[in-house]
């Protein structure tokens, strides 16, 4: 690629980027308002002498987002990935809140 076609591409890469800061900043505040709720669940499970973790409830929710990333063209596995991700920080979020 020559310096003009670099030169032609610069405005539609910058598009794109902002559009990238966008939805990274819409990811994050979406995580934030879901560790929310997932401290409120980790409260009444602390209160309630629940487990941390619900095995059936982790899978149904692996199953859902699977599904949903097929059909948003989104590799599920990637989805489960994050998921699990995810889930792991909530359990350490609801170990900790019955230690308190």
């Amino acid at each position: 690629m020559n310096f003009m076609s670099q030169d032609a591409t610069l405005p539609e890469l910058k598009r794109l980027r902002s559009s990238i800061d966008n939805i990274d900043a819409a990811l994050i505040y979406m995580l934030s308002e879901r560790f929310k709720c997932t401290k409120q669940v980790g409260t009444l499970k602390a209160e309630h002498a629940l487990p941390p973790s619900d095995p059936s409830r982790e899978k149904e929710q692996i199953t859902r987002l699977r599904s949903l990333a097929h059909e948003a063209d989104l590799d599920p596995e990637f989805a489960e990935k994050f998921l699990t991700f995810v889930i792991t920080e909530v359990i350490q979020h609801h170990k900790a809140a019955q230690k308190s």
